[in-house]
């Protein structure tokens, strides 16, 4: 009876350490290419192929969790999910909640985007995405911030007149006006911000940060991270 109470309890660690072994990866779906959703319903995108090939270098098992951004922070730090994969950047203001691994992006310039080459930034009516380092930057500019639940419609109060410009990251704001036939225009000069996107994790979680760290590593190592930049954002796109 002792030999099988021991064998039970053994079965019940490694059942509890499998369970702790499956990750939640907690992403926005809006913010193509980074991630979005795609016609069947499911996470696709830059971070989706990324995310899923850190866990497979980690050894971990992980699952795909959608959050609205505006609550992705609050909603990790009280449990929904474990890691923020959402094209966040790194700052020190976040830092200052949660965790955050190296970046797996290189610091990326962000874009004003208008209807008309002779809007002025510094001093239009501007669109940006709530939360984010543009709403902020955008906020102390000395412009007229205007905020939205997703960068999309950001980009849409521009085409609809509510706002003279939107500020989002360039690898969001490029492809959307290279598509646009004209319509949309950047203006102003691109404005560098943030120390790259990184994945974010809760404060006492240093061994599931250390261990997609490492994976990031590995990944920029070989090249992989690389491949993986130019296949979602261009040959052009800033590489390690």
């Amino acid at each position: 009876m002792k030999k099988i109470l021991i064998s039970v309890a053994a079965l019940a660690l490694s059942a509890n350490f499998a369970m702790a072994d499956t990750i939640r990866l907690g992403t926005e779906g809006a913010y193509p290419p980074y991630n979005f959703i795609n016609e069947a319903g499911e996470v696709d995108g830059f971070e989706r192929e990324l995310g899923d090939e850190l866990c497979k270098r980690a050894e971990l098992e992980c699952v795909w969790v959608t959050n609205e951004w505006d609550s992705i922070i609050p909603n990790l730090t009280t449990g929904n999910y474990d890691t923020i994969i959402a094209g966040m950047s790194i700052t020190a203001e976040r830092d200052e909640v949660i965790d955050f691994t190296q970046n797996y992006t290189p610091p990326s310039p962000s874009l004003y985007v208008a209807a008309s080459a002779d809007i002025d930034p510094t001093t239009a009516i501007v669109a940006a995405q709530t939360s984010t380092i543009q709403s902020g930057h955008v906020a102390a500019s000395g412009a007229t911030l205007v905020e939205f639940a997703t960068a999309d419609e950001a980009v849409a109060a521009v085409k609809n007149g509510e706002a003279d410009a939107a500020f989002a990251d360039l690898d969001y704001m490029a492809p959307i006006v290279a598509e646009s036939g004209g319509a949309l225009v950047v203006v102003g000069e691109p404005v560098p911000l943030g120390g790259g996107v990184g994945m974010g994790v809760r404060e006492s979680d240093n061994e599931l940060r250390d261990k997609f760290d490492a994976a990031i590593g590995t990944m920029k190592a070989d090249g992989t991270l690389n491949t993986m930049i130019k296949k979602w954002f261009g040959d052009d796109a800033l590489v390690f």
